[in-house]
């Protein structure tokens, strides 16, 4: 007979947006099996520039039975269909990778094969005619459709996010401390955490620590020296500026990312006002140079001081070690080019949740958990990686740069595939998919063939494929109400 476990208890070392969406899932889904102490001090400010999400965050909300509309009132957030990327293939050329599928897929090939042969007889137009959401992103439209037929995300407020969160949480019975952590304390026997010492001299004893506490990585690094991987010849920015401005027109569904000559811009539009920043490489751009950059590609008053954020791309060597589950920047840093940042965080609560330990840890758990996470992060890091090494521009040196650099094998046998034969294949459960055809396309990689398959298509078939697949789009478009619309009828 199995004894029934004790409630373990889980401390979470720091707040921001990864502790609270720890917290939040913890309390809401293991309820009564766990006690959850958030540890956090009202006079350490959280980073917080992390406003844009992927479709995942839908799901997670779900998991946690969160209101939507609830949500979306109290974080005045925006949906969000995809990324419009200005100047990164050439400079004044744009593409959107938008959150759906694009085309029609057969068994044996994907819809890029089918568009490549259209394009060479003049009957296909701009890839992006065939993904829905990116037609409805351009039109400036939103609306729920049945079967989730338009994958969306969100843009929100981190701060409010974590105030949302931290309600649901405390609701739950979580316990919040407004402390800083003065000393960690480890066993002996197996180097395990054992208890933090606070500064009101509260010590907190827990058998699983989740460390929130940012770049400093209290936990994972200062007390574990778990190490650290850097990423940074792959991922040069190393600094990023942001700043919030007032709202000059109504909020667009998608996120603008703008190339510049040593980075990129982003314009995140809330209900409320506007999300930008710059991630910029300082070996390029002076802390100035990229200040002026930012400040005068802005639109409405600045709500803010910026401030400049120094990072390091890369990742914790384990991201599971002993007892410590590092999140967020703990964890390592992948820039925000693909709003990923949020979703790495829920996908490590996710998957912790799922090898929840019952009484003691077991070490297979660990291992698991921090071979499923490299699996994650190195996916993303090279789909990032791609989104500068295949350009066009060679206006800088910072370009010439990343279209010379070496990539990572992974990554340079996916472009070297897709390059000359059009393919893709997705590797077990990883994040991208479609995204991958509408960034090498947007970008300018061009398949130098398409599968033979599509040969036993005439001419008149492909015809009305294509046009049946755009004129279904048109229609549903038509009928969508504005973004801004909807918004306020959802969120009223």
């Amino acid at each position: 007979m199995i004894e029934q476990a004790r409630k373990q208890r889980v401390v979470i070392a720091g707040g921001g947006t990864a502790g609270w969406m720890a917290a939040a899932a913890m309390t809401r889904t293991l309820g009564k099996q766990v006690d959850v102490t958030l540890i956090e001090s009202s006079d350490i400010g959280t980073v917080g520039v992390g406003e844009a999400t992927i479709p995942t965050l839908v799901f997670f909300h779900k998991l946690l039975k969160v209101s939507e509309q609830e949500f979306m009132a109290a974080t005045q957030a925006t949906f969000k269909l995809g990324i419009n990327f200005e100047n990164w293939k050439e400079v004044n050329q744009n593409y959107l990778h938008a959150f759906g599928v694009t085309g029609k897929d057969c068994w044996a090939a994907g819809f890029q094969h089918f568009w490549l042969k259209g394009l060479q007889q003049g009957l296909s137009t701009d890839f992006g005619d065939y993904c829905l959401e990116r037609v409805a992103a351009e039109a400036g439209k939103f609306a729920h459709l049945p079967n989730n037929g338009l994958n969306y995300a969100y843009h929100l407020d981190a701060s409010l996010y974590a105030k949302f969160l931290r309600n649901l949480a405390e609701k739950e019975g979580l316990r919040r401390i407004d402390a800083k952590i003065q000393q960690v304390f480890t066993r002996e026997d197996n180097g395990y955490i054992e208890s933090v010492l606070l500064d009101d001299g509260q010590k907190i004893e827990g058998d699983l620590f989740i460390d929130c506490t940012g770049f400093r990585g209290l936990l994972i690094e200062q007390t574990l020296h778990t190490g650290y991987e850097d990423w940074s010849h792959w991922l040069p920015c190393d600094k990023a500026i942001a700043v919030q401005t007032e709202a000059q027109a109504s909020p667009i569904p998608y996120t603008r990312s703008i190339a510049h000559e040593a980075g990129w811009q982003w314009r995140i539009p809330l209900q409320h006002r506007v999300g930008n920043g710059l991630v910029y490489c300082s070996r390029y751009w002076s802390d100035d140079e990229a200040m002026s950059t930012l400040l005068n590609n802005i639109e409405g008053t600045p709500l803010n001081e910026p401030r400049v954020i120094p990072f390091r791309t890369g990742r914790r060597l384990k991201q599971w070690n002993k007892n410590c589950v590092a999140l967020g920047l703990a964890s390592g840093f992948l820039e925000p080019l693909e709003s990923t940042s949020i979703h790495l965080i829920q996908q490590g609560i996710v998957r912790l949740l799922r090898m929840f330990p019952h009484t003691e840890i077991q070490q297979t758990d660990v291992e698991e958990y921090n071979r499923q996470t490299d699996f994650d992060v190195e996916h993303i890091r090279d789909f990032i990686i791609l989104h500068y090494h295949v350009t066009e521009r060679k206006d800088s040196p910072f370009w010439r740069h990343c279209r010379q650099m070496e990539v990572p094998t992974s990554l340079a046998h996916r472009i070297k595939l897709f390059k000359e034969t059009g393919r893709i294949f997705r590797e077990a459960n990883e994040l991208f998919d479609d995204s991958w055809q509408q960034v090498m396309i947007g970008q300018g990689l061009m398949p130098a063939s398409y599968h033979p398959i599509v040969d036993n298509m005439s001419r008149e078939e492909l015809t009305h494929l294509l046009s049946q697949i755009r004129n279904n789009i048109t229609r549903t478009v038509e009928r969508l109400p504005t973004h801004e619309q909807y918004l306020k009828q959802y969120c009223q």
